[in-house]
């Protein structure tokens, strides 16, 4: 029973790696999103998927790493945007992980895990049979000899999976006529990656790995690439400049400042220095220098809605928020109310106190959450906006679309009832109430399957 315990260990693992996002964090950021929406869109469309379908998004995790769980979802460690050299190194695993999207290698993660649990089963059948018989020493050959065969079963359906992508990926760079340079650099990394921790490039190693030999990947994906007709057309400019932007934004608001500030050293004064500078400083509770970098970013693009976020951002986290509200509300105003700019202006309106804002901050976080649902924070400032009007039916609505995103589902479970029993029945509102709460309540139900010995039944 331990042989079969560590198989199905393996097993479980395997599935927990594909879909670690519930014990991550999620980043998001307007002009990242704005970024990684920009790079991915051909790419989206060269694998035969709608862009507009299919999300990238950001997980805040040191780890260079990306996976699909699921769905039309890219998922990207921070990590790898911080190990990436260039937008085409990001698009090159962004492609990887869309021929994952559309092999369906997720959905088909149960025929490798049945496959190998046949042979483990077998295994020990015969094992138990061989005891039985009183020869135990080829009882346990037998039953690991059958571990071993599983797993390798297993492995090498992954590492199939895996290089199925690696092509897809190659199919959809050709088609979207990006070079697959990026690419080639970034597998470059993940070798020279397992060199510094010893990782062997024997066939031997090769058989225990979910993933072909980064040496062996470079080497089939060199020959495609270099009869490509995209192979030696210049990176794009535009691209670049974006991602060294949005890679500073990221390292200056997660790394520790004196790390950030030590690779982007005061004498650097190019917008990304800058822009990493301006988050350490507001790490570091260093206002006075926060702005000053947002406005050195300011005069370079007084029109920049992102600079402009920038400096609304540290006055209102510092305690500024009437100086916070121009700044946000241009920002809101040049990008057409996007979201997530949107709400922290929404946000900015109500730590004023003053009710005179709160009709314009009600206006503001409505049109937010209408443009992107998966906004907890905005839910959660529209319903202080609710309760402040003492229109406590809906602060309870609000609350529970925020509980439900935030994985709170047995509070979003009875704030959906309370919200539900103070609104008018039929109407949108109601009905939405009705939809979170069957939404925790299935939540809570799978939660506990996950987490036996739980009582299931939700209140």
């Amino acid at each position: 029973m331990r042989l079969i315990a560590r198989l199905l260990a393996l097993l479980a693992a395997t599935v927990l790696a594909a879909q670690p996002v519930a014990a991550q964090s999620i980043l998001r950021d307007a002009e990242t999103e704005a970024f990684l929406d920009e790079i991915s869109a051909p790419l989206i469309e060269a694998a035969g998927l709608e862009p507009e379908n299919v999300d990238i998004v950001l997980i805040n995790d040191p780890t260079i790493n990306a996976f699909v769980a699921g769905g039309q979802a890219v998922y990207i460690h921070s990590g790898l945007i911080e190990a990436a050299d260039s937008a085409e190194e990001v698009q090159g695993v962004i492609a990887h992980e869309l021929g994952h999207i559309t092999g369906g290698h997720v959905l088909r993660y149960g025929e490798g895990a049945a496959a190998a649990t046949k042979i483990s089963l077998l295994s020990m059948i015969a094992g138990i049979g061989a005891a039985l018989a009183g020869a135990g020493d080829a009882a346990m050959g037998i039953m690991m000899a059958g571990q071993q065969a599983a797993m390798g079963k297993f492995l090498a359906f992954s590492r199939t999976q895996e290089s199925s992508a690696d092509f897809a990926g190659a199919e959809y760079l050709s088609k979207a006529g990006i070079s697959g340079r990026g690419s080639l650099s970034f597998f470059g990394k993940l070798l020279n990656q397992e060199f510094r921790y010893g990782y062997s490039q024997s066939d031997e190693a090769g058989f225990y790995r979910t993933h072909p030999l980064s040496g062996d990947r470079i080497s089939a994906l060199r020959e495609v690439y270099e009869k490509d007709p995209a192979w030696n057309r210049p990176a794009n400019a535009h691209n670049q400049d974006h991602f060294e932007r949005v890679k500073a934004k990221l390292v200056g608001y997660i790394s520790k400042p004196s790390a950030t500030l030590r690779d982007y050293p005061e004498t650097d004064q190019s917008v990304p220095a800058l822009y990493a500078r301006a988050y350490a400083y507001h790490q570091n509770a260093r206002v006075d220098l926060a702005l000053a970098a947002a406005d050195q970013l300011l005069a370079i693009d007084p029109d920049d809605p992102y600079f402009l976020e920038l400096k609304g951002q540290v006055l209102l986290e510092s305690g500024r928020p009437e100086e916070a509200l121009d700044p946000l509300r241009r920002a809101t105003e040049l990008t057409n109310a996007e979201p997530l700019i949107a709400g922290l202006f929404g946000h900015a309106l109500i730590a004023t106190e003053d009710k005179d804002n709160y009709e314009e901050a009600e206006r503001v976080l409505r049109a937010a959450v209408g443009r992107d649902r998966r906004n907890p924070f905005a839910w959660y400032q529209l319903g202080v906006v609710y309760a402040e009007r003492g229109d406590t039916a809906r602060a309870r609505l609000a609350s529970a679309e925020q509980q439900v995103m935030s994985g709170q589902y047995g509070l979003a479970l009875r704030s959906a009832q309370a919200a539900e029993a103070g609104l008018d029945r039929g109407t949108p509102d109601w009905i939405r109430a009705q939809d979170i709460g069957m939404q925790a309540r299935a939540l809570i139900e799978r939660q506990c399957e996950m987490e036996r010995g739980r009582n299931c039944a939700p209140g």
